[in-house]
C-alpha cells in the first residue's frame, strides 16, 4: 500500500494509537442485563462499533481493564463478559456467552440512553482461551462479526482451528514468543493458518502467555508468564487501529496494519482465501 505524501510513518502511528485517544470514558457493569460483565464506553456517540473481548482462563475482566478503557478512549463501546467459568472440557458456554453481549450491545442503550452500537460494526477479541472462544464465536456468527482480533490465542475445545476455516472477516493474531502454555506454532499461527478471511499474525518476541494481562493474580502460580507495559503497549496500538480501520473504514491507519514493525513484527500473514475451507464433522 503506497503511503500518501506527508501521510505519518507507522511508528508515528503506533505511538499514536498507544496513547490515550481523544473520547472521555465511562465505565459501567452488564449485570442489569442479565449477564454479569464490565463495559467502557466513549461518554457519547450513537452508531458506534463495539467489541467484545473474552478473558483468558482464569483471568477476571480487571486484569483487561486498560486495554478496554483504552479502545473507549478511541470511540470504540468495549465490553468483556465474566460469564460462565468455562473449563479445559468445552469453552462453547464463553463463546455463548460472547453472543449474548453482542445481542446486549445492539439491544441496550447504554448511559442515559445517548450511546448506541452500529449493528454492522461488530468485533471480537480475546486472550488466551478467550481468543480461542472469540473464534468459535466469530464463526458461529460470520454474518454479524466484522473483525477478529486474539491475544496469545490457545488452541480450545471445540476447536478453534477448525472453526477458524469458517471466519471470512480480517482476523489478527498477537503471539507471544516466549509463550510455554499456547506456543504460537501450535495455537496463533496453526488458527491463523486455518482462517478463510484475510489474516495477520505479530510476535512479541519477548512476551509470555500472561504478558498482555496487568496487576497480579493468584493465576500466576498456575500459569506461566507475567504482566509486560510492552506487551500491554502493543495490544492497545494494534487492535485500536485493527478495529478502528476494519469497522468504522478509517483508512488513516492502513499503514500501521501493513508495516512490519520490530515491536511486533509481521510473522505470517495472508489474504483471503478464494474457496471457504470445510471443517471437519464431529
Amino acid at each position: 500500500m503506497a503511503m500518501p505524501k506527508g501521510a505519518p510513518k507507522a511508528k508515528e502511528l503506533f505511538a499514536e494509537l498507544a496513547g490515550p485517544g481523544p473520547h472521555q470514558v465511562m465505565r459501567g457493569e452488564l449485570a442489569i442485563t442479565g449477564l454479569r460483565g464490565t463495559l467502557f464506553t466513549p461518554r457519547a456517540g450513537l452508531g458506534l462499533p463495539a467489541v467484545v473481548f473474552a478473558s483468558g482462563w482464569l483471568q477476571p475482566p480487571a486484569r483487561y481493564r486498560n486495554l478496554l478503557h483504552h479502545l473507549a478512549s478511541w470511540g470504540i463501546v468495549a465490553v468483556c463478559p465474566t460469564g460462565h467459568a468455562s473449563t479445559p472440557l468445552s469453552f462453547q458456554p464463553q463463546a455463548d456467552d460472547l453472543k449474548t453481549t453482542l445481542d446486549i450491545c445492539l439491544g441496550v442503550r447504554f448511559g442515559t440512553g445517548e450511546i448506541s452500537v452500529d449493528p454492522a460494526k461488530l468485533g471480537l477479541a480475546g486472550h488466551s482461551t478467550g481468543g480461542g472462544s472469540a473464534v468459535l464465536a466469530a464463526a458461529a456468527d460470520p454474518a454479524r462479526v466484522r473483525a477478529v482480533a486474539t491475544l496469545a490465542a490457545s488452541e480450545v475445545r471445540p476447536s478453534a482451528v477448525e472453526a477458524a476455516a469458517g471466519c471470512p472477516m480480517p482476523g489478527l493474531h498477537l503471539a507471544a514468543g516466549k509463550d510455554l502454555i499456547a506456543p504460537p506454532v501450535g495455537h496463533a499461527e496453526a488458527i491463523a493458518a486455518a482462517w478463510q478471511g484475510p489474516v495477520t499474525v505479530r510476535t512479541l518476541r519477548k512476551a509470555t502467555h500472561l504478558a498482555f494481562t496487568q496487576g497480579v493474580h493468584w493465576s500466576e502460580l498456575l500459569l506461566d508468564g507475567k504482566p509486560a507495559m510492552s506487551a500491554r503497549r502493543a495490544a492497545r496500538a494494534m487492535l485500536t487501529g485493527f478495529f478502528l480501520y476494519h469497522l468504522t473504514g478509517a483508512k488513516r491507519w492502513g499503514a500501521l496494519l501493513d508495516a512490519d514493525l520490530k515491536s511486533c513484527p509481521i510473522t505470517y500473514t495472508r489474504p483471503a482465501l478464494r474457496t471457504p475451507r470445510t471443517t471437519r464433522a464431529a
